[in-house]
C-alpha cells in the first residue's frame, strides 16, 4: 500500500459541508462567504528521510515552509498564516537562530504570518500547517484539465533529485544543485497569476510523473508527454547526456515547481504571465481523451518517490 492508497483507504471520508474540497488537492478548501475560500495545508519534514542530517538549520527552515507555500500556490492562494510544531532532540540555540532567522526571512518575503505551534523533545522533525485565502475568483483544482488543454511546467525540474541522488552516493553536488535541493522557491505570484487561466494545476514537489498523474486521475483524462520537451538546467541535461537517465527529470521530485493545464484560447495569457512575472513556462504536451500518460521518448520505467 503506498502514501496515497492508504489516504484513500482510510481518511478521505469526503466532507461534512458539500460545498468544501477534502482530501485529494494540494489543499483542502473551506468556503467561508460567497465569494472567499480558505486553503489550508500541512506538510511534515524529517531529518534523513527529507532532508540530509547534517543540513544547515537556515535551509531545513527554508524548505520546510517552501513545502507548504507551494501547496497554496498550486490552488491560487494568497499566503496568510502558519503555525508550527517543532520537534528538537535537544535546544541548539546557534542551530535555533539559524532556523528562526530563515523561516522569519521567507515568512516575510511571502507576507505570510506565524501565529503558534508546538514544540517537544524528539526525532528533529517539523510540520508546518499554512493557510491562504482565494477570493472572488475559484480554486485551481487538479480535476479541470480537458482534452486539447497544453500541459506546462514552470522552471526547471530534476535540479534538486540529482542533488539529492549525489548527496545519497557520498558525491558533493555543485553550488547551484545544492541551491535547487536546500532553497528552491515556491510559485506563488505564478499560482495566483493562473486563476482564471489555467483548467488544472498541481505541485509537482512528488515528481512531474506522479504528479501529472493526479491530475489526469482527477480529471477522468489522459496527457501526451514529450520527454525531451522538458525543461532542465545544463548541468541536468550533462548528466542526461552522459547517463540517458531521464528520471531524474521525470519523477526525481523536490522541485516545487507547478504543473498546469491551459486551453488553447489562454495560451497568449501565459506568454503574458510568463513575461510579467520572469518566469519560465515550457509547454510539455498535451491533454488526450486516452486516459493514460504516454511519455513520448522514454525507453524505461521511472520509479516515483513514495513515502511507503
Amino acid at each position: 500500500m503506498n502514501e496515497f492508497e492508504l489516504i484513500d483507504k482510510y481518511f478521505n471520508w469526503g466532507s461534512q459541508h458539500s460545498d468544501d474540497l477534502a482530501v485529494g488537492d494540494d489543499c483542502a478548501l473551506i468556503n467561508i462567504h460567497a465569494d472567499t475560500q480558505i486553503a489550508t495545508s500541512v506538510d511534515t519534514l524529517i531529518e534523513g528521510v527529507h532532508f540530509p542530517i547534517d543540513s544547515a538549520s537556515a535551509d531545513i527552515a527554508h524548505k520546510a515552509l517552501t513545502v507548504n507555500l507551494s501547496d497554496l500556490a498550486a490552488m491560487g492562494a494568497t499566503p496568510l498564516y502558519f503555525t508550527l510544531a517543532l520537534t528538537l532532540p535537544n535546544i541548539d540555540e546557534q542551530w535555533l537562530e539559524g532556523f528562526s532567522s530563515a523561516l522569519k526571512a521567507l515568512a516575510k518575503k511571502y507576507d505570510i504570518q506565524l501565529v503558534g505551534g508546538d514544540t517537544t523533545k524528539g526525532t528533529l522533525s517539523i510540520t508546518i500547517n499554512a493557510t491562504g485565502s482565494i477570493e472572488k475568483k475559484p480554486a485551481l483544482l487538479r480535476s479541470g484539465a480537458q482534452v486539447g488543454d497544453s500541459v506546462f511546467v514552470s522552471n526547471t525540474l530534476g535540479g534538486a533529485a540529482l542533488a539529492w541522488q549525489k548527496i545519497q552516493i557520498g558525491q558533493t553536488p555543485s553550488a547551484d544543485l545544492l541551491n535547487f535541493f536546500n532553497r528552491p522557491e515556491p510559485q506563488v505570484a505564478l499560482g495566483q497569476a493562473l486563476l482564471d487561466v489555467a483548467h488544472s494545476c498541481i505541485d509537482i514537489s512528488d515528481g512531474l510523473q506522479q504528479d501529472l498523474s493526479h491530475i489526469l486521475t482527477r480529471s477522468k483524462v489522459g496527457a501526451s508527454i514529450d520527454l525531451k520537451a522538458l525543461p532542465i538546467s545544463d548541468e541536468v541535461a550533462q548528466y542526461i547526456a552522459d547517463t540517458g537517465n531521464w528520471c531524474v527529470a521525470l519523477a526525481g521530485g523536490d522541485d516545487y515547481e507547478l504543473c498546469f493545464t491551459v486551453p488553447k484560447s489562454n495560451l497568449d495569457a501565459i506568454k503574458a504571465i510568463e513575461k510579467a512575472l520572469g518566469v519560465t513556462l515550457t509547454k510539455i504536451g498535451i491533454i488526450i481523451d486516452d486516459k493514460d500518460l504516454k511519455i513520448e521518448g522514454l525507453n524505461k520505467p521511472c520509479q516515483a518517490y513514495q513515502h511507503f
